[in-house]
């Protein structure tokens, strides 16, 4: 069973449910949550292996769609999903293999293929558990003990979100061995055979290279119906990079 945040209460809209990439949280998604569920409920997950939802023994696109199936099916009706990375693969995977749960999906920089950086995020799962953890109290300590495995500021306070310094003696909240152990198949793709007809969007970033024009004949024979968007200036994590304006398109694509 998978940890849940939700926002709003308005059943007018299809509720929405929002997945969260590699290394991340439903706390990651908190802001846009909160002001996409002005008008509609939010449901934000926690990921298996992620934050406060449950270790388990295999990390696999199946499982994530699964996992996300069971939510669903709990609220009732079908939803909006939305999915970042590594959440945006589980929710093709959802929408491909369960597509009567899932009204409108949009997928945010990430494509139903593989990609080669599986051993970049396994050395990330390396540096976070390498991290002496004690005497630890402040967040400003762990960055400076970090820094050295991991130089890019941007990618350092994204992990250490997940750091958790008010357990005793402080602990990363994210299950490192599996993941590291799960990488090229986080960082892969399935190969699931099959389509979904329903309304899908595709945005990325245009700083990012996640998804090209290489990438549009798996998606179209995926998702025939699917429609391609770019937000300028933005990166991989564009919720956090332009999040006004990720917003914004996420909104008029749901309306």
């Amino acid at each position: 069973m998978l940890n849940l945040t939700s926002f709003g209460n308005d059943a007018a809209r299809p509720p929405l449910l929002i997945v969260h990439g590699l290394f991340g949280s439903a706390r990651n998604w908190g802001a846009i949550a909160r002001r996409l569920g002005e008008d509609r409920r939010v449901v934000a997950v926690d990921m298996r292996n992620h934050a406060g939802s449950a270790w388990t023994e295999s990390h696999t696109y199946p499982d994530m769609a699964a996992d996300l199936a069971d939510v669903i099916e709990a609220q009732s009706v079908p939803m909006d999903v939305l999915g970042h990375s590594m959440g945006g693969k589980a929710a093709m995977q959802l929408a491909l293999t369960r597509g009567n749960l899932v009204n409108r999906l949009v997928v945010a920089d990430i494509a139903p293929v593989a990609y080669p950086h599986s051993d970049a995020n396994e050395k990330l799962c390396q540096a976070m558990r390498s991290l002496d953890l004690v005497g630890l109290t402040s967040r400003m300590e762990a960055d400076r003990r970090l820094k050295d495995a991991v130089p890019d500021d941007g990618t350092r306070a994204f992990l250490l979100q997940s750091l958790d310094l008010r357990a005793d003696p402080p602990r990363w909240r994210l299950n490192l061995d599996l993941l590291e152990s799960e990488m090229k198949t986080i960082t892969g793709w399935p190969g699931t055979v099959g389509r979904f007809d329903g309304p899908v969007l595709f945005l990325s970033g245009s700083l990012s290279h996640y998804v090209g024009s290489d990438d549009r004949a798996a998606i179209k024979q995926l998702f025939p119906a699917a429609k391609m968007a770019k937000i300028p200036g933005a990166g991989h994590w564009l919720h956090a990079d332009k999040p006004r304006e990720f917003e914004a398109a996420v909104r008029t694509f749901l309306d």
